[in-house]
């Protein structure tokens, strides 16, 4: 978790999540590998990922790897992760880039109760065995825990018109 540090706006929860015995017990499937060691040096969304480019893979452990077969058959997926070293006390936060504070379910940001990141990339490669899926982005830090791949497909997974 990272320091639990208050910018004007931001509102605590008085409980801790992370703290929960009856937290959801989750099954880490792999480990997404990025450039970015350093919160500070990390990407904020995919947008910006994309633009710093740099080599980006999911590496899946030995016991999931059976689960990717068919995955080559699909040019995008949904990439969940966990974004460990994020607060998850926050109910309020105020970004710099807001003129005020706005609800955490009404960010993106990975300070939030569960803190579940999604997102939609692009399979470059796939490497069955090793477990490795090469794709073209993602920003978050490397290491982070993998939690799920889903398949991307347009008819299900675009929504029109969005706002």
């Amino acid at each position: 978790m990272s320091a639990a540090k208050h910018r004007p706006g931001d509102v605590a929860l008085p409980l801790d999540p992370a703290a929960d015995a009856n937290d959801a017990r989750l099954a880490f499937i792999g480990r997404v590998r990025s450039p970015w060691t350093r919160e500070q040096d990390c990407p904020k969304n995919l947008v910006q990922a994309r633009e710093r480019g740099g080599q980006v893979w999911l590496q899946v452990d030995e016991p999931w790897r059976p689960g990717l077969r068919g995955l080559e058959a699909h040019s995008h997926l949904l990439v969940l992760y966990w974004m460990d070293r994020a607060r998850r006390d926050l109910i309020m936060q105020h970004p710099p880039h807001r003129s005020e504070a706005a609800g955490t379910f009404a960010l993106r940001s990975p300070a939030r109760p569960n803190p579940i990141a999604v997102a939609t990339v692009q399979l470059l490669a796939l490497d069955q065995g090793a477990g490795v899926l090469t794709i073209d982005a993602i920003d978050c830090l490397d290491g982070t825990p993998l939690l799920d791949i889903k398949p991307w497909m347009g008819a299900i997974d675009a929504a029109t018109p969005a706002k």
